[in-house]
């Protein structure tokens, strides 16, 4: 019974992370269609593209479904059209969050994560009532792989980075948004394994959650994360889960 009870385990593990992966995939795709839509689908003339390929291969995404993606958002075959939306809101603890997104359907998307606020102990709030908290910053995160933070420190000096943090064995590096391409492309060129790259929004200021606040918050991060229209989920706290 015992093998039994353990393949049974493995198996729902296996299935959650297939879950998981396919979802993943998913919202890689529209990024990528997106991408290709706005700037074409050559990658070495698409800078935003190129990024997004860098990711999904982050992601071990296949990569007959990159270049199906690639083709569909620049009409090269047939696929929905995607468009990007943003919402922000406020959780418990008084903390921040701005979701990113890309769907068919706005309204469906807006009610749907609408929904999932005000079930998880928050609220939607108006265009630009959150926005201001946060620095629109590009981050590159690089796997420590036996460098020294000083290390590190000197080649970011030398490719114009603003600042690095150093992250359970990466290393997390912010550009403006203007250096966000040079910076990268030098650090490929110095040979740095780059294990994602993009323009993200960066609190100005964290907000420390502990207790009951901070179940609720990641139980609402998560449910938000989930939601099949959600790219991106950014907010200004600093969790702690006991």
């Amino acid at each position: 019974m015992s093998g039994h009870s353990k393949w049974a385990t493995i198996k729902h593990k296996k299935g959650a992370l297939d879950a998981k992966r396919g979802k993943i995939f998913s919202k890689l795709s529209k990024e990528l269609m997106v991408a290709a839509k706005v700037g074409g689908s050559n990658p070495d003339m698409n800078p935003t593209l190129r990024t997004v390929i860098q990711k999904a291969k982050s992601y071990n995404m296949p990569s007959d479904n990159i270049d199906r993606a690639v083709k569909k958002g620049a009409g090269e075959i047939e696929g929905v059209v995607f468009e990007e939306v943003s919402y922000e809101g406020f959780a418990a603890g008084g903390v921040a969050l701005i979701v990113k997104g890309l769907t068919d359907n706005k309204n469906r998307a807006a009610s749907e994560i609408r929904h999932i606020f005000s079930k998880n102990s928050g609220n939607m709030a108006e265009s630009g009532s959150v926005l201001w908290m946060f620095d629109r910053k590009g981050i590159i995160t690089i796997p420590a792989e036996g460098k020294t933070e000083d290390e590190m420190m000197e080649i970011l000096l030398e490719v114009g980075a603003d600042d690095l943090q150093s992250e359970e064995g990466f290393f997390i590096v912010q550009t403006s948004v203007e250096d966000f391409e040079p910076v990268r492309k030098e650090l490929v060129a110095k040979k740095l394994n780059i294990e994602n790259a993009s323009l993200q929004w960066v609190a100005k200021n964290n907000i420390n959650v502990t207790g009951e606040d901070a179940i609720k918050l990641d139980k609402l991060i998560d449910s938000i994360e989930d939601q099949e229209d959600v790219q991106n989920v950014f907010h200004n706290a600093i969790l702690e889960l006991n």
